[in-house]
């Protein structure tokens, strides 16, 4: 993960062996950001249901902290996830792209 300014940039994959150490480093990210956090997927390689309920942990912590979460870049396979699970619309996931 790469974080600038408000943009976090997130590589690799976001699987159940991953994700708990993702969440742990992201942690502190929704207090001290500015209004509007966008998280940027264009890295990432491999996402299962945990990568999704990844997104929705941070989706539920941003907006705990009064922050407004973005999505950008999500890869196809991800995208999938998240249209499966109806969640497109929760995730700010335009319809053209989920």
């Amino acid at each position: 993960m790469n974080r600038r300014d408000d943009v976090v940039e997130v590589s690799g994959a976001l699987t159940f062996d991953t994700v708990p150490r993702v969440l742990a480093d992201t942690a502190g990210w929704f207090r001290s950001a500015a209004a509007d956090i966008t998280i940027d997927l264009k890295e990432v390689s491999r996402a299962d249901s945990a990568g999704l309920a990844l997104l929705v942990e941070w989706l539920r912590r941003a907006t705990a902290a009064g922050r407004t979460l973005r999505l950008a870049n999500a890869p196809e396979q991800l995208r999938s996830i998240i249209r499966v699970n109806n969640l497109s619309k929760a995730l700010g996931l335009p319809e053209a792209d989920g």
